[in-house]
């Protein structure tokens, strides 16, 4: 069988496998460069860049990208600690704003004392044993306006004596006092509890960003780890076509040798390609495992029984569209947008906030502080015979009086103390605020320089990040021309072999040229892909990861 016979099958599997690279803006488009639209699957023939379109097998867990995305956002480690952070900030805030919630409070008291009498009203005893249980309750609460703080309490006490001079024995009273502190300066229109409150806030806010840079890093990540293992996938089926073609070319020149018209040396030599091509194949089949593996850890669950057996098959391919990109409105998009700027800006805010309750707090302490009592009491009231003579004096008659009546008194205003105070302090010489005011708004300078340099940085890796798309354009568009030069030099060598103007070692130079051609043609269309997505990427996050 002639040599021509033999390979032009291979030579045609190798121009398929060529023109499908040429052919993925037939494919699915791709989510990152903002197409619209649902993705419909690729309408060309198969090639190295498709997968098979038959129902999974067992094992098997076909995904697209955009499914890959979805459960890392639901399965991904990084993004189910960073949801935690919100609500954390959430409960901290709560927590802060509780300071204001109205605390009610009571105690309850019994005491007895037995003492030796101190003076001579108490008659010839030699003890003097007194009881006293006492119950109060009541409210008292933080002002969310001006600083302020009130509290009310009522109160009810019976108490008895074996002193002979007590007029009311036992007895009852009852007590309903009221105050309020007002701050005047310090503490009036920022004090610990507000300030405490705003930076929670603030946390929160900043507990949001860092989520939604968490997500967006996350499906960035994960759509570049996707398209890696699709090119290797790729790059497996060209290694394969690569040593296919080799083993044709080593069973065409044992033939050839047999019959004479080849040299025993070239046997040597297409076992060598062949070694070549099938170490390749190797390290493919190898990279493979590898980011599967990568993939894997990034979408699904870990705690799933089959997550190392699954073999995760991509059924989406990279599309090449060619895209307009506008630097200038991406930059200020970035500069508008990024979570890492905005975090330096809630940064910022913070440490006014600090500043502004650290300024309010230089200033003298001044608070009015008012108080309100009303008083009744009850009991057995003791009267006595003064004029008789005798001391201790008899006891001429006794009433009682309920505690009821002591209610009546308190609630009838008729024993009322009331009072105002005005209350100042203020540290002589450098205080502590100050020092502390000192400190914050030297890091504020320092907050506004490395804003502005963090902004140079977004511009910056805005604008590489664009000029890449462009480059990785060119690149393709590159690759596409020496694909098809690689392809024409091996159908000439080809034809050259045919009528022995050529060796087999020209011919396995063009076969490997027209492989390294459909490598670069492959890793520039996927270059191309993630350089669209990082660009929309970085107009949102900073790019960290791979």
């Amino acid at each position: 069988m002639r040599f021509e016979q033999q390979n032009r099958p291979r030579v045609t599997t190798l121009a398929t496998v060529a023109t499908a690279l040429c052919l993925f803006a037939s494919g699915r488009p791709l989510f990152a460069s903002g197409q619209a639209g649902r993705p419909q699957a690729p309408a060309t023939p198969p090639s190295v860049m498709q997968q098979p379109t038959g129902p999974a097998t067992a094992g098997t867990l076909k995904l697209s990208a955009d499914e890959a995305v979805r459960m890392a956002l639901e399965n991904n480690l990084g993004v189910q600690d960073s949801r935690l952070g919100p609500q954390i900030s959430t409960f901290a805030l709560a927590q802060a704003r509780a300071a204001y919630t109205p605390n009610v409070f009571a105690n309850t008291l019994s005491r007895s004392a037995t003492n030796a009498p101190t003076d001579f009203t108490s008659g010839n005893v030699s003890t003097i044993t007194a009881t006293t249980f006492n119950t109060a309750g009541g409210l008292n609460q933080l002002i969310p306006w001006g600083g302020g703080r009130y509290s009310l309490s009522m109160s009810g006490n019976r108490a008895t004596s074996s002193s002979f001079t007590q007029q009311f024995n036992p007895s009852l009273a009852s007590n309903l006092n009221a105050s309020y502190t007002q701050p005047l300066l310090a503490n009036f229109k920022i004090d610990n509890v507000r300030n405490q409150i705003l930076q929670s806030e603030k946390q929160e806010e900043i507990a949001d960003l860092q989520l939604r840079q968490q997500i967006t890093q996350t499906a960035r990540i994960v759509r570049n780890a996707y398209y890696d293992l699709v090119g290797a996938i790729s790059g497996l089926e060209v290694a394969k076509s690569s040593r296919d073609l080799a083993q044709t070319q080593l069973k065409n020149n044992r033939t050839k040798v047999e019959v004479g018209t080849l040299p025993p040396i070239d046997i040597l030599e297409s076992e060598a390609e062949v070694s070549r091509t099938e170490e390749n194949v190797i390290i493919q089949e190898g990279r493979i495992q590898s980011l599967e593996d990568r993939l894997r850890t990034l979408v699904m669950n870990p705690s799933q029984a089959d997550f190392w057996t699954v073999r995760i098959d991509p059924t989406e391919q990279p599309t090449v569209t060619p895209r307009a990109i506008n630097i200038d409105a991406a930059v200020q998009n970035a500069l508008a947008n990024r979570t890492d700027l905005a975090r330096a800006r809630k940064d910022m805010e913070s440490t006014d906030l600090s500043i502004s309750y650290i300024r309010n707090q230089k200033l003298p302490s001044l608070d009015v502080i008012t108080n309100y009592n009303l008083v009744g009491n009850a009991g057995t009231i003791n009267t006595f015979d003064n004029e008789s003579g005798i001391f201790p004096p008899p006891i001429l008659s006794q009433t009682q009086r309920s505690f009821g009546s002591a209610l009546r008194d308190v609630f009838a205003n008729d024993f009322r103390t009331w009072s105002v105070a005005v209350q100042m302090s203020y540290p002589i010489g450098t205080s502590q605020a100050e020092a502390a005011l000192a400190s914050q708004r030297l890091q504020k300078q320092q907050q506004v320089t490395t804003l502005h340099e963090l902004e140079m940085q977004v511009a910056t890796s805005v604008r590489d990040a664009g000029r890449q798309v462009t480059i990785s354009m060119r690149r393709v568009e590159a690759t596409q021309r020496a694909l098809d030069f690689a392809q024409k030099r091996l159908e000439a060598e080809e034809k050259r072999m045919t009528v022995g103007l050529s060796s087999t070692f020209q011919l396995f130079q063009a076969q490997r040229d027209l492989s390294s051609a459909q490598n670069q043609q492959l890793n520039a269309i996927l270059d191309y892909n993630r350089a669209l997505i990082n660009f929309d990427a970085v107009q949102s996050v900073p790019l960290s990861g791979s």
